[in-house]
């Protein structure tokens, strides 16, 4: 099988069979929230005067190195639902009416411009995979999806929801699979998060969440992936060599989310970077060992930025050189942690550098971590 060649010289057709990143598109709410109006935004929407809640979210927006993130959450919604900021309330049922229009409207933003930047028409998508840990209903919110895209009915839809952090590329993974195992297919992932489940009022129980008040954002984004002939239209710019996943036995409480009438209440344990630490060199590895490379800084990275302290002992316990995790932190400052989306923000500031010719190294690592604690990597080739 012949192909184009790209900037630096790959072809832009795998030879081999291997699935192929052909576009992404991205879909964000209209509420901007810049970090430095995060504390009074918080603690005026939730009603609190505390001053060491103030001190404390204050000192978490300077460390998380966010700088903009984007929101479903407006004042307008609040005066619409005041029950959202009352503790004690089950506001179960509104905050997924909300959540459930939201990462719909936010998921065919991010998939339409997916399928304008893929060059064909949304009647050659033949596969879908959504992701969201923003929702709960029968039917999905793939079936949703599919039909707002006007999709055919028969889209072979695949859901995976919950999987938190991991989810893009644990969705990435699925795509790979289907596009290799069904020649010709073209896969549209589509992923969208909310955090309107989660949003409380601050309390001394539940530390945790300012920490999400000040790292997590909203938003939604989409890839096109496809196997087999490449049309004049579809321009490649990632193969997908080989993924895998890993979840370190024990640790099934060091992410802990539940679903309760008030919303959902999530923990992260303080040990997450090291946990992840703990087992990062052997994953790798693993991914690397499938074209004999030895050194990390040998290789690009794409890393789901779940926070700064994951990437700074990334970056120790690897021994990277500190651009190699440059986009991973860009994207984590632009758009904050938007839990399964932020990995394809990452990708999209990997297209560019590619597209720049600012990235040498013909292979690369995709990376990204879940509640289990659950490893989801690809090892890929750059195409142009």
């Amino acid at each position: 099988m012949s192909g184009s060649r790209g900037a630096n010289g790959k072809s832009q057709q795998s030879s081999r069979g291997k699935a192929m990143l052909l576009a992404l598109g991205k879909g964000l709410p209209g509420q901007v929230l810049p970090q430095e109006k995060v504390v009074e935004s918080y603690l005026q929407d939730s009603c609190c005067d505390d001053p060491a809640t103030r001190s404390k979210l204050e000192r978490l927006c300077k460390t998380t190195t966010v700088r903009t993130r984007y929101t479903v959450m407006t004042k307008e919604l609040l005066d619409e639902h005041p029950e959202l900021k009352t503790e004690g309330i089950p506001t179960l049922t509104p905050r997924l009416d909300i959540c459930n229009a939201a990462v719909i409207d936010l998921g065919a933003a991010a998939a339409r411009a997916a399928i304008d930047d893929w060059g064909r028409p949304a009647s050659d998508i033949t596969h879908l995979v959504y992701i969201s840990s923003s929702e709960l209903r029968l039917p999905g919110g793939d079936l949703h999806l599919a039909t707002r895209l006007g999709l055919s009915p028969n889209t072979v839809r695949t859901s995976l929801l919950f999987l938190g952090c991991s989810g893009g590329a644990a969705a990435l993974r699925t795509a790979k699979d289907i596009a290799e195992n069904n020649p010709g297919s073209r896969v549209l992932v589509t992923a969208a998060e909310t955090t309107v489940l989660g949003f409380r009022p601050p309390s001394y129980d539940r530390p945790y969440d300012l920490v999400g008040a000040a790292l997590f954002g909203d938003g939604a984004s989409a890839v096109i992936v496809g196997a087999g002939p490449m049309t004049p239209a579809e321009s490649p710019f990632l193969e997908l060599e080989f993924s895998t996943q890993e979840f370190l036995p024990g640790t099934d409480k060091v992410i802990d989310g539940k679903i309760s009438e008030e919303g959902i209440n999530f923990k992260l344990g303080r040990d997450l970077p090291e946990k992840i630490e703990s087992r990062i060199e052997g994953f790798c590895r693993t991914l690397m060992d499938r074209v004999a490379i030895k050194d990390f800084n040998d290789v690009f990275w794409a890393v789901h930025p779940g926070g700064p302290a994951i990437l700074n002992r990334l970056e120790l316990c690897l021994e990277l050189q500190p651009e190699k995790l440059k986009i991973s932190r860009k994207a984590l400052t632009n758009y904050g942690n938007v839990s399964s989306n932020t990995i394809f923000y990452v990708l999209e500031y990997l297209r560019d550098e590619l597209k720049k010719g600012a990235i040498c190294e013909e292979w690369g690592l995709i990376l990204a971590f879940g509640p289990g604690i659950t490893f989801e990597g690809l090892l890929v080739r750059g195409v142009n």
